[in-house]
């Protein structure tokens, strides 16, 4: 027979037992929750980590300014700035363009030779700035003058604007593209063939010179340099004319800077190509 303290000792162990058993069970408890917590701070350890790769450099005036107004409790959420657009001004001599929009065509190949190499063309810009004209050099940039004389002849050049202003080391003022706009670059566009490089043995670049412009060796287009004052570049586009009238043009529209205020952008005049023919003689 089991005596009251026997009893008594068997309920102790027992309870014993049991607290043993939680605690066993609370401390497993307890590390998987360690466990859990830590592969979470990894995960946001590496994360942010990620970030500050991905953002990059930054100066320590940047550093210290973004910790600062982290830390601040009266730090408020920055808004984004909608990029401002430039205003244009009016350009003395620039009138309205005349009214209409590129035609936008496109031809697989380059077209047939239709001009005589030995004979000399004119080309004749006119803008609403004023005109320019150009004598071109068929002998030594027969293709280059071919393609002109065709686009022309097809109004493909009418209503374009020239779509890049250059000021600083290079003095261009870049033409052709019936992509550009005054708000969106230029620089793409392109009659849908290309043609080879031409007169690029010797090429210099002085004020007066018309140019093809390119994206590298033999992807001439349509897209083609004004030279307003003697600019230095190697020997990669081909010359193909000269600036018989209107230099002052060019240079009026020079004068006047780019819509961004950089050396290199939009002309602030909206120039653009009312016509543009070529001719014989």
């Amino acid at each position: 027979m089991v005596s009251s303290e026997q009893r008594r000792r068997q309920l102790a162990r027992e309870k014993y037992d049991r607290q043993m058993e939680r605690r066993a069970e609370a401390e497993a408890a307890r590390k998987r929750r360690t466990t859990i917590l830590g592969a979470a701070l990894a995960v946001v350890v590496l994360a942010g980590g990620g970030t500050l790769i991905a953002t990059g450099a930054f100066s320590s005036d940047d550093k210290d300014k973004s910790t600062s107004a982290a830390n601040s409790p009266q730090a408020a959420p920055t808004q984004a700035t909608e990029p401002t657009t430039p205003t244009r001004k009016p350009v003395e001599g620039c009138a309205a363009p005349a009214p209409g929009a590129p035609n936008g065509k496109k031809w697989q190949a380059e077209p047939a030779m239709s001009i005589e190499p030995g004979s000399a063309y004119t080309m004749a810009l006119d803008t609403n700035c004023g005109k320019v004209t150009i004598a071109l050099d068929a002998a030594k940039a027969p293709h280059t003058v071919n393609s002109f004389s065709f686009l022309a002849g097809e109004q493909y050049f009418d209503h374009t604007k020239c779509h890049r202003l250059t000021t600083d080391g290079i003095f261009v003022l870049q033409c052709g593209d019936p992509t550009a706009s005054a708000t969106v670059p230029g620089g793409t566009g392109d009659p849908g063939y290309k043609f080879a490089d031409e007169n690029l043995d010797g090429a210099t670049y002085p004020a007066g010179t018309v140019a093809m412009a390119n994206s590298g060796p033999g992807t001439n287009g349509s897209q083609f340099f004004l030279v307003y004052k003697d600019t230095k570049l190697p020997p990669k586009y081909t010359p193909f004319g000269k600036i018989t009238g209107g230099l002052d043009v060019v240079q009026k529209i020079a004068a006047a800077g780019t819509l961004e205020g950089s050396p290199d952008g939009h002309p602030m005049a909206d120039v653009t190509f009312n016509s543009v023919t070529v001719s014989r003689g």
